[in-house]
């Protein structure tokens, strides 16, 4: 049995539970999240705690019996704070809007502009730093479609390894490689 899974989840006063037909719903003042989870698995509610029980004994009920269990903690989470992710562009001229409320435009070198409409599950914004970057905020309560946004809007420019030029997450260190000049200096 999953040594993690077998730990009860604590939940917050604001915050309720259902479990209806292999669908577990999850209410809180952030808003309302619902999983399916597998008939393998069985959830018991309390009044301040979900108990994730695995139905079986075998390899594949230990991991659905921690899987399970940690989308349950992300959900709790999720509609009590919220998620967030913050990237940042870096570059000459790069730049990022939010037109409309539904679609980020992002201008980060390409000859065009790159357009990536914003799914109505997250919210976006973005800001000029104090050392005139950008900074794009991903926020939202589900956890997976917060990430997934922010690694879409990442892929738009990845970092490249000469200049760090492009768009990273905050705080994310690049490994930076030395130029054809360094390289051909240090041969003779």
């Amino acid at each position: 049995m999953s040594r993690l899974g077998k730990k009860p989840v604590r939940m917050p006063e604001k915050v309720k539970a259902e479990f209806n037909n292999g669908v577990l719903e999850i209410v809180g003042p952030g808003g309302k999240l619902s999983q399916g989870i597998d008939t393998k698995i069985n959830i018991k509610i309390d009044k301040d705690s979900i108990l994730v029980e695995a139905l079986e004994e075998s390899r594949k009920h230990n991991m659905l019996h921690g899987l399970i269990r940690g989308l349950v903690v992300n959900m709790i989470e999720g509609v009590t704070n919220g998620f967030k992710k913050e990237l940042e562009a870096i570059g000459l001229g790069y730049k990022a809007n939010i037109e409309g409320g539904k679609k980020l435009v992002l201008a980060v070198g390409f000859s065009h502009l790159v357009n990536i409409p914003i799914p109505s599950t997250v919210k976006v914004t973005a800001a000029l730093t104090p050392d005139k970057n950008t900074l794009i905020t991903v926020t939202g309560i589900d956890k997976y479609e917060v990430g997934a946004f922010a690694a879409k809007i990442r892929a738009a420019k990845p970092p490249e390894p000469y200049k760090g030029f492009g768009i990273r997450y905050l705080g994310e260190k690049i490994i930076r490689k030395d130029g054809k000049a360094a390289a051909s200096s240090g041969k003779k």
